[in-house]
């Protein structure tokens, strides 16, 4: 088990980034390239990511980043292995792709998916804070049911798209969930990641002030509250076999779990859903750990 101790002191990315304040992408970075270490190339699509990195012609991190199109980034992790192979380097660094949920759910999934079928030896990181936060606040097919965008004023109709279900399809032999509140779970399934040959995909809540609407010093309780009441499971498939994360087996007992309004009320993005959204809500949530506890028992 990871302890704070077994982190690396060494810091990948500069003080002074342009990420806002309490943004849960920049934590969810700096644990990512942590566990990486230097020996590490990564290709990411424009983004808050892209806006963190700073302006043409500076990067604020410490390992070589390639920003490319919005809907490239698997084609171009797959480039920059090709690119490793032929130089018999494919061994000793690590490729990333870093991308949010519009770059993955929606205009990257089939480059994502053709490197997937290809076997690429990568890992694809998704920090998923649910719209497209940087050009406005527009949903994505990460935005949960009920959120206000601006593209959705009065709330998005139907639920998230379950991305890592769609990569856990694929075959590949790591797929797993992480949220930007438990740091050390983090660091240890991208640890886990690069030591797996093969595909590897991370899906990552990112909760962010701006575009959900909460104090940038809540960050870190707003990611917790998403375990604690259900809404967001932590889990890992390991060539096809199903585990959940230490943070999220207390809440097999659904009598554990917060009420997801506990969630919900401490958002401005909910600000409109109604008591019976609240209801489809635990609905939702209900069945999601009634299909977590039947592979539980199959695996």
């Amino acid at each position: 088990m990871v302890s704070v101790m077994d982190l690396p002191e060494e810091e990948f990315i500069f003080p002074g980034t342009r990420a806002c304040a309490g943004c849960g992408m920049a934590l969810i970075y700096r644990i990512a390239l942590k566990a990486l270490g230097p020996k590490t190339i990564i290709t990411v699509p424009a983004s808050c990511l892209t806006v963190l990195h700073g302006m043409q012609g500076f990067c604020s991190t410490k390992i070589s980043v390639y920003h490319t199109p919005f809907a490239t980034t698997g084609a171009s992790a797959s480039g920059i292995l090709a690119s490793l192979e032929d130089k018999g380097l494919a061994d000793e660094i690590t490729v990333l792709a870093f991308a949010g949920d519009g770059g993955t759910t929606d205009i990257g999934i089939q480059a994502l998916s053709g490197a997937a079928e290809r076997e690429t030896n990568f890992i694809y990181a998704c920090y998923d804070n649910e719209a497209y936060m940087n050009t406005g606040v527009q949903r994505s097919g990460s935005t949960p049911l009920g959120v206000q965008t601006t593209t959705t004023p009065e709330g998005k109709l139907g639920h998230k798209k379950n991305m890592p279900k769609i990569l856990e399809a694929h075959g590949i032999p790591y797929v797993a969930t992480g949220n930007a509140a438990y740091p050390l779970d983090l660091f240890e399934k991208f640890k886990k990641a690069k030591d797996i040959k093969g595909s590897k995909y991370i899906h990552i809540l990112s909760p962010c002030p701006p575009g959900w609407g909460y104090e940038p010093k809540d960050t870190i309780l707003i990611g917790r509250l998403a375990n604690e009441t259900g809404f967001w499971p932590l889990y890992e498939v390991v060539n096809g076999l199903f585990e959940l994360s230490k943070s999220s087996k207390r809440y097999l007992d659904s009598s554990k779990r917060k009420p997801i309004s506990e969630y919900l009320k401490v958002q401005k993005r909910f600000k409109s859903i109604d008591e019976k959204t609240v209801k489809i809500y635990e609905t939702y949530i209900s069945n999601m750990w009634k299909e977590i506890q039947k592979r539980l028992k199959t695996t």
